[in-house]
């Protein structure tokens, strides 16, 4: 058995005589949580879908599961769960006809279901709603759901495409518990999102992608300990901008103005809250430096909405 669940070599897509995928190489170990993140065009949705045998590449070699994609993805499908963006579940089912259909698309058989069945609405935490019908679920309930009926063919590899988007913190802890329940079971996890507090709590790697190529890879610390400053201090308020040109710039090894707020990058944060203390009109956040800072610094600050 590899030690990758992912192997891809130069791995390329083209669209319009456009690479949106640019000759990438990404390796995903197993049992471990693996995040690809990027802004929207980043390349990351082609990626996936190319990694899941949906899109068939233009250049390179891949390798999912053991299995050449897309040649064999039919077989690696049966080794794979799937959590997409948007639910997709059957309305017109209740929650265990949900479960019960996507498993005979495994060819699961009925008495093995059945064993499985209690350990999936468990996990979805969805015992009481069994025979109910899915327009009764909140978003969250058919959020969980969706995750169980990923996990139907107990795959090794599970993809999880932005799987708390538009989720209470309550709802969104619960699946933070569910996914390190599915790595201390041994299971590998390739996990999408815009939430950086997310990838960072869950992901053991992660690859940062804008404009179809890889900017960067590793752990979260590691990537935050390499790309930016340890302190960080937001400033906001009348006269923000004036405190940054008399002060911030001898006070801080960076700034950055988003908006209406001045971001103060430093080795030493002391000096820079020393004079904001004077400036009772300013209002400032310290923090620790963050995935998210290492984000913005390599991909922008610009919106994007492409």
């Amino acid at each position: 058995m590899s030690e990758f669940v992912v192997s891809a070599r130069k791995l390329r897509k083209v669209y319009a005589g456009q690479a949106v995928v640019d000759d990438i190489d990404l390796n995903v170990r197993r049992g471990l949580c693996f995040g690809l993140l990027g802004p929207n065009g980043a390349g990351k949705t082609t990626t996936l879908r190319m990694l899941m045998g949906l899109t068939p590449p233009d250049g390179g070699e891949l390798d999912v599961l053991g299995y050449d994609i897309p040649r064999q993805a039919r077989r690696m499908h049966a080794r794979m769960g799937l959590v997409p963006q948007a639910d997709n579940l059957d309305p017109d089912f209740s929650v265990e006809h949900n479960l019960r259909t996507y498993a005979r698309y495994f060819g699961i058989p009925k008495a093995e279901f059945e064993l499985r069945l209690p350990k999936l609405l468990e996990f979805a935490a969805l015992e009481r709603k069994a025979s109910v019908g899915i327009d009764t679920l909140s978003g969250g309930m058919k959020r969980r759901l969706t995750m169980a009926r990923a996990l139907v063919n107990d795959p090794e590899l599970v993809v999880l495409d932005e799987p708390t988007t538009g989720l209470d913190p309550q709802a969104r802890q619960l699946i933070w518990r569910r996914l390190r329940e599915l790595l201390a079971q041994g299971k590998s996890l390739i996990l999408t999102t815009h939430y950086m507090d997310e990838a960072e709590r869950l992901c053991d790697r992660l690859a940062i992608m804008d404009n179809g190529r890889i900017l960067v890879e590793d752990s979260p610390a590691e990537l935050i300990r390499q790309h930016i400053e340890p302190q960080v201090i937001e400033v906001y308020g009348p006269g923000v901008e004036q405190w940054g040109v008399d002060h911030g710039r001898q006070l801080a090894q960076r700034l950055e103005q988003v908006g209406e707020t001045l971001f103060c990058y430093a080795e030493d944060e002391q000096p820079a809250l020393a004079s904001l203390r004077q400036y009772a009109q300013l209002k400032f956040i310290h923090r620790r430096a963050n995935l998210e800072d290492v984000f913005l610094k390599l991909t922008g600050k610009e919106l994007r909405d492409d």
